[in-house]
């Protein structure tokens, strides 16, 4: 169950269905249930989100920011496979792939609580998902 953060400029025309295309990739690349959806989609004005280069020599246009925060333990391999998804996606909605910027954050069962004030992964409320913990 990734929480996605999703930063983009006010000039976006269509910030639903972006959302909907990073949620598609991210079922399919990870197969979680479709319902399994927690994202946070905000507009800016384009001065407040800066990306530039990084020495890649290319230039962005509109960026736009990602930030999955999800239970650590998928492979390096399985995280290219999302990034690839979700920038093939995005393009299908008129995102270039030069906009894209992802990061990726993990962490463990202790550090999610969906209500109430208790972890239920800990509490057992919820299962921990199972993850692939190889290369």
């Amino acid at each position: 169950m990734p929480l996605v953060r999703i930063d983009h400029s006010e000039s976006r025309p269509n910030p639903t269905e972006i959302a909907g295309a990073i949620h598609d990739a991210i079922v399919a690349v990870y197969g979680i249930p479709e319902s399994d959806r927690f994202q946070v989609i905000t507009a800016r004005p384009a001065s407040t989100i800066i990306a530039e280069d990084a020495g890649l020599g290319f230039e962005r246009t509109d960026p736009l920011i990602i930030q999955i925060f999800t239970q650590r333990g998928r492979t390096t391999v399985t995280k290219q496979q999302l990034y690839a998804e979700i920038a093939r996606r995005l393009e299908t909605v008129g995102v270039a792939g030069e906009d894209v910027f992802i990061g990726y954050v993990e962490n463990g069962p202790q550090d999610w609580s969906f209500g109430f004030g208790r972890a239920q992964h800990v509490t057992g409320e919820l299962a921990v998902p199972a993850t692939s913990t190889t290369a």
